[in-house]
């Protein structure tokens, strides 16, 4: 039976669409032979048929994950690849419900079978797409209100096997593959294409030869009807999408059409509400098909009373919130308010509902266990045929996974927001490229480095918003001043790199740099108020000044510093001799002076978590220098100073009493009890008067020497065997808990381990970070060398009574392989980054394990 749907959309069963001719091959077939089967037939999959019964299906999807680098991974027997089981669905089910059933499902094939369970043919999101019948409502839409999220993009010489591992890292179905040499236009790189060159066997390929030409492209703004059309009209299932400026901004997919199409009932949804007395007049049947929607929505539907109380809630509002109908009826509907919005906002929205009767927009609010989830959410103000208002119905969805997807999208964007400018990834590779260039062709090129002067005291004195928009202004000035070939780059903060090519003279990188500080400084309108900005610039050229693309933008960078030192407003050429580091240094130094004095340092803590019970199981105290001039300063920016001035004692004994007194005060407000992780630096250590540092600042802040755990280098263990080995003696006796850090980037004594009572070992990032190349058939298993390796740091931990920590944690397939090993802990901004002490109160008590 096929289910009724709203009015305007279709009715059609699958069995209708579904491609009738099935291709199938036995289990022991080599990827390779499937693929040509699958390319020389035009299928996107392939049954894997066993004794007349379908055991598992490869798709292209699955050609992500064949090794493009050995010529044996394409003899693998397709048993080894392929998943399973098949997801199924009725001949006779609705090309709706097949709609939610590729979304609940994850895939993109559904076999089709009949009343007898036998296969009738294959269902792909394609036939849906193409055949869903509701193209009033993709003429309604454009493309960027659906697009995904931002391409990658592949350099053209990039090899096959890394390009398709981007592809399975990054969780897309294609790239756009930029022009190179050779390729002048950009291409798309496809799963399909995968599949064809799977087919070919073929190793030497890069993402350039393999990508497909030429490359189809749809503007953000055109509606979805017209991208549609152009999947239909050139049998491709991937779009670029390109902005206003021609730039690349957005891939478009079948999946992205087909996950819209879901979302439309919900407008009907709304449809149904405005009119409510309407369709009351009209017919019973109306009612009775709005609440059949709402009923079945798996958005969550809540409608209140003209005075603020819940008369109705539908079962999607249960699943998301956990409040029950019977719990929430009758009540106000700010039971689910988190507290992340202010009065303010609540009132902008009341605002809007009494002023245009509708708003629209993302909240935070709390379920019943107290969990804050994000919803996008949309209230409707209804009336009567007198102008009444009689009620609100609010509609929401679940969008929290899709926020955390975002972010990470965004952290990895090519493109700086605010200006539009490449960011700092995007100028490293076209600088490498461009360096290149020079060098086959013997030509110089310069990069300028640019630091705006004084630019904090703008945002001080006009607020950010003027300090915006003098960048953006500052940015289009840059753009102005440089060649077409040229880049113009923003950093970071009020920094800005160009990239000058193709120089007939390193010297005319000066005449841009007079010309470019001249456009900075022309006045700037700031709410009405003329703004003076100047900039510092250093210049360094390619190749006589530095062959790496790090080493020569470190050039630049030193250049612009003295030229800050020369007073601002002017350009300097790098020069060896110019010792701009060392005028650094100095002014560093300095101001280090006085920093503690001055208030100037502050703690953040990272999460320490455990593994066994998804808890805190405590937090490493990272300290951090708050320059009134250049903002955070991270440890790594100024310690080394520090110790070589010799103010590490007095600084570390700050630091050990600023996170004992914290972590008393948690205790005291009766959060429950955590560890503090110190890291002491190996002269720490090897001073004498460290134990008595450490039992004096105990007894003064009150802490239990238990809560207290201090984390040594493993280079200072193997440096200073003996004074170390003293040392944590004496903090044993103490009862503070000692950790080795940074454990396997030294040749460590397993003697000291034995014999010293530490506590713990803090396996190095680097052995953490090559667990996600470690499975390269993308399966859940602990696999390879890396992985080997980690178990058996673990088992050695375990086995000389040791606790296991691993850090640098950033991928739920670390935490997977981590969890297999037996590790104990883990700490890495998969869990949490450092954050200040009042943002770490709010992990306490909760389960911050992810799911694996």
């Amino acid at each position: 039976m096929v289910e009724s749907s709203p009015p305007g959309f279709p009715t059609r069963a699958v069995g209708e669409i579904a491609t009738r001719e099935l291709l199938s091959c036995p289990p022991g077939t080599p990827i390779a032979e499937a693929a040509r089967r699958m390319a020389q037939s035009h299928h996107s999959s392939i049954i894997v048929v066993e004794d007349g019964r379908a055991v598992g299906i490869w798709t292209e999807r699955d050609a992500l994950c064949v090794d493009f680098a050995s010529p044996g991974g394409f003899d693998r027997p397709i048993r080894e690849v392929m998943t399973s089981p098949v997801r199924t669905i009725d001949a006779d089910a609705s090309v709706s419900e097949a709609g939610i059933a590729f979304r609940d499902a994850q895939v993109r094939h559904l076999l089709v079978v009949d009343a007898d369970g036998a296969p009738v043919g294959m269902l792909s999101q394609t036939d849906v797409v193409l055949n869903h019948g509701v193209e009033q409502y993709l003429t309604l839409r454009d493309v960027r209100s659906v697009m995904s999220r931002s391409p990658v993009l592949l350099a053209a010489s990039l090899p096959l096997a890394e390009a398709a591992g981007r592809l399975r890292a990054e969780g897309v179905e294609a790239a756009i593959v930029l022009g190179g040499e050779g390729e002048a236009e950009p291409g798309m790189l496809t799963e399909r294409d995968l599949v064809r060159l799977t087919a070919e066997r073929r190793l030497d390929a890069t993402a350039g030869a393999a990508a497909s030409r030429p490359l189809v492209a749809v503007a953000a703004r055109a509606p979805l009807l017209s991208a549609r059309n152009l999947f239909a009209k050139h049998g491709i299932r991937h779009l670029a999408v390109r902005g206003d400026d021609g730039a690349f901004v957005g891939l478009l997919s079948f999946s992205d059409i087909l996950a819209t199409l879901q979302y439309e009932y919900i407008a009907q949804l709304n449809a149904t509400l405005r009119e409510r007395d309407e369709a009351l007049i009209r017919s019973h049947q109306d009612l009775f098909l709005a609440r059949a929607v709402i009923e079945a929505s798996l958005e969550g539907v809540m409608i209140v009373d003209a005075q603020g109380r819940i008369e109705y809630v539908n079962p999607a509002f249960t699943r998301l919130t956990g409040w029950g109908a019977d719990e929430v009826v009758g009540r106000n509907p700010n039971i689910l308010q988190s507290g992340r919005q202010d009065e303010a906002f609540y009132a902008a929205l009341w605002a809007s509902l009494a002023e245009k009767g509708h708003w629209q927009g993302e909240i935070w609010n709390r379920r019943k266990t107290g969990e804050v989830f994000a919803e996008w959410l949309s209230i409707n103000a209804i009336r009567d045929g007198q102008g009444r208002l009689v009620k609100y119905a609010a509609i929401f969805s679940d969008i929290t996974e899709r926020k955390q997807h975002e972010e990470e999208v965004r952290s990895l964007a090519y493109v700086d927001a605010l200006t539009g400018l490449p960011n700092r990834r995007l100028l490293t590779d076209r600088l490498a490229q461009a360096m290149a260039a020079a060098h086959r062709h013997g030509r110089a090129l310069a990069v300028m480095f640019l630091d705006l002067d004084l630019f904090k005291r703008i945002n001080d004195t006009f607020g950010h918003d003027a300090g915006d928009k003098v960048l953006t202004e500052t940015a289009a000035r840059l753009r102005a001043c440089v060649g077409e070939g040229d880049t113009v780059a923003r950093i970071g903060g009020d920094e800005f790199v160009l990239v000058l090519t193709d120089l007939d003279d390193p010297a005319d990188a000066g005449k841009v740099a007079e010309r470019t500080i001249a456009a900075v400084k022309a006045p700037l309108d700031v709410a009405g108020r003329a703004v003076f900005v100047t900039t510092s610039i250093g210049i360094a050229v390619y190749p006589s000044d530095a062959e790496g693309v790090d080493d020569l933008l470190r050039c630049a960078d030193l250049a612009m510093y003295q030229a800050k030192q020369g007073g601002r407003n002017g350009f300097q050429v790098y020069a060896p001799a110019l010792n701009a580091r060392s005028h650094e240094m100095v002014t560093v130094e300095n101001r280090l002076r006085g920093a503690l004095e001055r208030g100037e340092f502050s703690l953040a803590y990272q999460v320490k978590l455990d593994l066994t019970t998804g808890r805190m199981a405590g937090a490493e105290a990272l300290i951090r220098w708050n320059h009134p001039e250049h903002g955070v300063v991270l440890p790594a920016d100024f310690l080394p100073t520090v110790e070589r001035m010799g103010l590490m004692p007095e600084l570390g004994e700050w630091v050990l009493r600023e996170a004992c007194r914290q972590n008393r005060s948690w205790q005291e407000r009766g959060l429950p009890p955590i560890r503090t992780s110190v890291n002491v630096s190996p002269y720490q250590f090897r001073s004498a008067e460290l134990s008595e540092t450490v039992s004096r600042v105990l007894a003064e802040t009150g802490l239990a020497a238990i809560h207290l755990e201090l984390e040594l280098t493993e280079a200072a263990l193997v440096d200073h065997p003996a004074r170390v080995a003293q040392a944590v003696e004496q903090m044993n006796r103490l009862g503070v808990v000692v950790a080795i850090d940074d454990f396997g980037t030294r040749h460590s004594c397993l003697a000291a381990l034995r014999t010293l009572p530490i506590h713990a070992v803090k396996i190095d990032r680097t052995f953490i970070a090559a667990l996600d190349a470690d499975d390269g058939n993308g399966g859940d298993g602990v696999g390879g060398r890396d992985a080997d390796l980690l178990r058996a740091i673990v088992a050695l931990c375990h086995a000389l009574g040791l606790k296991a920590i691993a850090e640098g944690v950033e991928t739920v397939q670390q935490v997977r392989v981590l969890q297999e090993a037996g590790c104990d802990e883990i700490q890495g901004y998969l869990i949490s980054r450092a954050v200040s002490p009042a943002d770490l109160e709010s992990l306490f008590n909760r389960n911050l394990l992810p799911v694996t």
